[in-house]
C-alpha cells in the first residue's frame, strides 16, 4: 500500500534516502504532532453508474469536497483520475485526509463522465453524488461504507463504496539494545565513559539528532539498556533514509570526546541481530591521518523490536461498538420552562440551551454507534400521573425500552416530556452514572464502550455520591461527558472533571480520568452564530475520549480484533486509464 518511489522533485540528498510518496511525512515537525489527527486515505469505486455516452461506456471521474466548519461552504479537495469506458470504476488516485474524531466532517463525492480535457467541471456530464461524514466511513464495519448515489431525478445512479485506510506508516515504534567492543580510550586515568547519539538525514543532507543513549561509565566494552523510539522519530517512515550515529566520551565538563560515526538505515537494523549489524567506529581524522589505523572500535546490534502502537480507529474498526446515553437535568433550578429566561424555554423559532448542547455533541457522536438507537434519560422531575420524583426516568416515557432513534429521536423524546413533566429536584447525578455503569460492567471484554452525555445547569446535590459512582465506573469502560449550560458558577463540575486533581472517593482514587466538562456559554459568540460554536463545543467535548477509550483498553491488555478483509472489487474487463 505504501508506495516507497520518490514524488516528482524530490531527489536523494548524498547517501541518504529521500521521503516516501505518502502522508507527505516531510511536513511533520514536532508542533503537528501534538494534534491528536490520524491520516486516513479514501479510496473510491462505484457499481452501475449511469451511462451518458451514445457509443462506449461512461469515463468516470470522482471529485471530493469538504465543508467548512465556519461558513459551510463546499471546497474542492481534490479529484481522482479519469478511467474510460467503465460504469465499474475502481479509482486508483486516493484521498490522503487527516482524521480527528471529534470534528464532524462533511463530505461530498460527485461524480462525472468526461468528455473533454477542460478541468471545468460545468463542460462534463453530471453522473450524480453522495454525501457522508468521515466519521460515517470510518465508522462503518471494515471502514468501507457503501451508499447510493443520487442527485439525478428519476434516475438509478448507481452505488459507491468508499473504504477508509489508517495511513499506519508512523505508528511502529522500536525497542532496540546496542554494545560496543574495544572502543579507543580518551581518558587520561581511566577508560571511557561511551554514550551513543542517533541522527536521521534530512532532505538537504543535514541531520537531526533524534536519540542519546545514557552513559556506561569508565568501560571500553559497553552494554547500553535498550530504548524505545518512534519509526517517525527515527527515519521519518522512510526505511532507507541513512541514520548517522556517534560515539561520544563522556565529560563532566560537557567538552565530550568524539570516538567515531557508522551510518546505517532502519531497513539495515531491522535485519536485527546479525553479521550486517556490527559497525566499525571511524573516527575520519584519524583516518586520514594514521595509515594503519583500522576504526576506533565496534558497535553491535542485540536485539531490534518492532512494536505498532494501536489507535482508536483500529477497535472501530475491528468492531468495537461506542455506546451513546444522553442524561439531562430537569430540576427547577433551571427556570419554568414557559418563561424565556428558562434553559429549557420552548421556543418556537430556536433551540433552547438544551438543545443546542444535545445537538452538537450528538451529531458527531452518532456516526460511531451502529444502530443510531440512544437511549434518553432525565433526572430531577416529577412524573405524571402520581407526581412521583425520578433520578433517572425515560424521555420517551417507556421505562423498558429508554431507546430513541438518532439524534432528532432524542430531541423529539427530550421537547415531549418538558411538556409532560414537572421540573423539581434534588439534582442527583449518580442514578444515572450508576444506570449506565450496570450495563458498562456486563460487558468488559472491549466490544462495547459507553459514554454518558450529561446536560446540567451544574448545580449538583449528590456531590459525594456522584464521586463514589465515578470512581467505580472509572474501572469500567465508560466515560461521562458533562455540558453546563447556563450562568452558574461550575466550580463542582470542574472537581468531578478530575483534570487538575484525580478525583478520589473515601480515601480511593479514580483508576483513569473518565470525566471530561464543559462550560456551554464559553461557545456561544455574541453574534449569535450558533454554528461554530457547537463545532468548538463538540470538538472540545469530545477530544479527550479517544485517550480515555486507550487507557481503558491498555490496562486491561485488550488488543483491537482483526478488521474483516478488505473489500477486493471485482475485476473488470476494458478497463483503461487515461
Amino acid at each position: 500500500m505504501f508506495a516507497l518511489e520518490k514524488p516528482p522533485g524530490q531527489q536523494k540528498p548524498g547517501g541518504s534516502g529521500g521521503f516516501p510518496n505518502m502522508a507527505s511525512v516531510g511536513d511533520f515537525n514536532a508542533l503537528s504532532a501534538s494534534i491528536p489527527a490520524t491520516r486516513v486515505e479514501l479510496s473510491v469505486s462505484c457499481r452501475n453508474l449511469l451511462d451518458r455516452d451514445t457509443f462506449s461506456k461512461s469515463d468516470p471521474i470522482c471529485v471530493l469536497y469538504t465543508q467548512a466548519i465556519g461558513n459551510k461552504e463546499w471546497r474542492e479537495f481534490g479529484r481522482t483520475e479519469v478511467i474510460d469506458n467503465t460504469l465499474n470504476p475502481d479509482f486508483v488516485r486516493k484521498f490522503i485526509m487527516d482524521y480527528f474524531f471529534e470534528e464532524r466532517e462533511n463530505l461530498r463525492f460527485d461524480f462525472y463522465d468526461v468528455d473533454s480535457k477542460s478541468p471545468n467541471l460545468s463542460k462534463h456530464d453530471f453522473l450524480g453524488q453522495m454525501f457522508c461524514t468521515l466519521g460515517e466511513i470510518v465508522g462503518s464495519q471494515g471502514s468501507r461504507l457503501e451508499k447510493p448515489i443520487v442527485g439525478i431525478p428519476g434516475k438509478k445512479c448507481g452505488t459507491v463504496i468508499v473504504t477508509a485506510e489508517e495511513l499506519g506508516c508512523c505508528r511502529d515504534s522500536v525497542l532496540m539494545q546496542f554494545c560496543a567492543n574495544k572502543l579507543d580510550k580518551k581518558d587520561f586515568f581511566g577508560k571511557s565513559d561511551p554514550f551513543l547519539v542517533f541522527h536521521r538525514s534530512n532532505e538537504d543532507g543535514s541531520f537531526t539528532i533524534c536519540h542519546k543513549t545514557e552513559v556506561v561509565k569508565n568501560t571500553l566494552n559497553p552494554v547500553w539498556q535498550a530504548f524505545k523510539i518512534s519509526v517517525r522519530a527515527l527515519c521519518n517512515g522512510d526505511y532507507d533514509r541513512t541514520i548517522k550515529v556517534e560515539v561520544y566520551d563522556w565529560d563532566r565538563d560537557g567538552s565530550h570526546d568524539f570516538i567515531g560515526e557508522f551510518t546505517t538505515s532502519y531497513r539495515e537494523l531491522s535485519r536485527g541481530q546479525s553479521q550486517f549489524n556490527v559497525y566499525e567506529v571511524i573516527n575520519p581524522k584519524k583516518k586520514g591521518k594514521k595509515k594503519k589505523y583500522i576504526n576506533s572500535g565496534t558497535v553491535t546490534l542485540l536485539s531490534f523490536l518492532i512494536e505498532t502502537e494501536v489507535s482508536f480507529l483500529d477497535y472501530i474498526k475491528g468492531g468495537t461498538q461506542i455506546n451513546f446515553t444522553v442524561a439531562i437535568d430537569f430540576t427547577a433550578s433551571n427556570g419554568n420552562p414557559s418563561q424565556p429566561t428558562s434553559l429549557h424555554y420552548m421556543n418556537p423559532y430556536q433551540l433552547n440551551a438544551y438543545g443546542m448542547a444535545l445537538k452538537a455533541v450528538g451529531e458527531i457522536i452518532q456516526d460511531y454507534d451502529s444502530d443510531k438507537m440512544f437511549p434518553a434519560l432525565g433526572f430531577g422531575a416529577r412524573l405524571p400521573p402520581d407526581g412521583r420524583v425520578s433520578h433517572e426516568f425515560a424521555l420517551n416515557g417507556n421505562p423498558q425500552n429508554p431507546y430513541c432513534h438518532g439524534i432528532d429521536g432524542v430531541m423529539e423524546a427530550y421537547y415531549r416530556s418538558l411538556k409532560s413533566v414537572q421540573l423539581y429536584g434534588p439534582t442527583n447525578f449518580a442514578p444515572v452514572i450508576n444506570h449506565v455503569a450496570r450495563y458498562a460492567a456486563s460487558v468488559k471484554d472491549g466490544s462495547q464502550y459507553f459514554v454518558l452525555l450529561i446536560i446540567t445547569d451544574g448545580v449538583i446535590s449528590d456531590m459525594a455520591q456522584t464521586k463514589e459512582s465515578i470512581v467505580n465506573a472509572s474501572k469500567l469502560p465508560m466515560s461521562i461527558i458533562i455540558v453546563g449550560v447556563g450562568p452558574a458558577e461550575f466550580d463542582a463540575m470542574e472537581e468531578l472533571d478530575g483534570d487538575v486533581v484525580r478525583i478520589s472517593s473515601r480515601g480511593k482514587f479514580a483508576e483513569r480520568d473518565i470525566v471530561q466538562f464543559v462550560p456551554f456559554r464559553d461557545y456561544i459568540d455574541r453574534s449569535g452564530n450558533h454554528v461554530l460554536s457547537m463545532a468548538r463545543l463538540a470538538k472540545d467535548v469530545l477530544a479527550e475520549i479517544p485517550d480515555q477509550f486507550l487507557s481503558y483498553m491498555r490496562v486491561r491488555g485488550i488488543k483491537p480484533s482483526p478488521a474483516p478483509p478488505p473489500y477486493t472489487p471485482p475485476i473488470h474487463v476494458l478497463q483503461t486509464q487515461i
